[in-house]
């Protein structure tokens, strides 16, 4: 059974025109599915609809027509424990790793707050020690030493930054992580290492991946699978390396065009 099923989903929001509100589609009619231990690379120009179509994975907004499953429930009904137990399974890394953390709070505390958050329904042991040993682990991991834990985000480069969001998103062992451009702010050489970060992760924890970005060729690196979404619409999928190889859509090869290859760096 598939990790996530996306069937018919559409998403509209009301806007004003000037004369009359109107209801403006970002989505539109996708359907695809994220198998267990598989990376689907989601690509597109900006405003194709790809972080509203992640949103409404994560259960932050609300489909306007069709259904979301992950793991066999659908979105649309679960409540209470159903929703935390979805919410443990699916977390998001974000494209700026500057605003994602926040800035009073120690290291320490920004890997630990999915313990404190859940520890009711997941049963974690919140005690300080405790807390700081799992927290050394989770920044071991992504190739942070445990030193970072008493300081605070503005001390990191850009590229640790995003390593301390990812311990954060590990935290909960996941079997989702929903990746929205995690190294478009980032300088290549650096996006790089953290590319390479993930792809041993996986291998190491078996988790699945949604890995949304505009590069063509980052997503051909990363991805088992690709979905490309042009103005709302999913116009083409397609394993990896086929459907890099011999695009059927005008657009995608618009995409392979549009970007160069990756730096040597990655490898």
């Amino acid at each position: 059974m598939a990790l996530v099923e996306v069937d018919g989903v559409s998403k509209s929001y009301a806007r004003w025109s000037g004369f009359r509100t109107e209801m403006q589609a970002v989505v539109q009619d996708v359907s695809l599915a994220i198998e267990p231990g598989e990376t689907l690379g989601l690509v597109g120009e900006s405003g194709s609809g790809k972080t509203t179509l992640a949103r409404m994975i994560l259960g932050l907004a609300k489909p306007t027509a069709g259904h979301i499953r992950v793991d066999g429930t659908d979105l649309a009904t679960a409540a209470g424990p159903a929703m935390h137990r979805l919410r443990r399974q699916m977390q998001p890394v974000f494209q700026d790793p500057y605003a994602a953390l926040n800035p009073r709070m120690k290291v320490l505390e920004i890997v630990t707050e999915p313990f404190v958050i859940h520890r009711r329904a997941g049963g974690f042991d919140t005690r300080k020690a405790a807390l700081r040993t799992r927290a050394a682990q989770l920044l071991r991991e992504v190739g942070l030493d445990e030193s970072a834990l008493s300081r605070y985000p503005h001390e990191f480069s850009g590229g640790q930054r995003q390593r301390i969001n990812i311990a954060r998103a590990l935290a909960l062992r996941p079997r989702l992580l929903i990746l929205d451009e995690p190294v478009s702010a980032l300088d290549v050489s650096v996006g790089a290492q953290i590319i390479n970060l993930l792809r041993s992760l996986q291998r190491e924890l078996g988790m699945t991946y949604l890995f949304i970005s505009h590069s063509m060729p980052l997503v051909r690196y990363l991805s088992t699978r690709i979905a490309v979404m042009e103005r709302g619409r999913l116009v083409e999928t397609g394993e990896a390396e086929a459907l890099c190889a011999a695009p059927r859509e005008e657009y995608t090869r618009q995409l392979l065009a549009a970007t160069p290859e990756l730096p040597a760096v990655v490898a």
